[in-house]
């Protein structure tokens, strides 16, 4: 009878532990989905903030020189700092293959 009860006992405590490890793995998941949508919303508002600015710029310097050099200056400055971003990412591409490597 003491064995068939321990056997009961260990049934129910690995039964309660299942059940524990699913609820954690539901809290996580929930966690993980809800950054990933805060993260994703702030990405997108963290784009129209640069497109606001950007058409804000071109508002004011269409004020000293024509629209079409406005939106130009505007486009061509957007370029070079992606061309920079590019360039300072492959750099540190670069540094961390040095780094790793054998």
């Amino acid at each position: 009878e003491v064995i068939a009860r321990l056997y009961a006992d260990g049934r129910a405590y690995a039964a309660a532990e299942a059940e524990k490890q699913k609820l954690r793995a539901s809290i996580i998941g929930a966690g993980i989905r809800n950054v990933a949508i805060f993260g994703i919303v702030a990405l997108m508002l963290a784009f129209a903030t640069i497109v606001a600015l950007l058409v804000g710029l071109t508002i004011a310097l269409a004020q000293l020189v024509a629209p079409l050099w406005a939106t130009l200056i505007v486009v061509g400055g957007g370029l070079l700092m992606v061309l920079i971003l590019l360039f300072a990412a492959k750099g540190a591409i670069t540094r961390m293959k040095k780094a790793i490597a054998p």
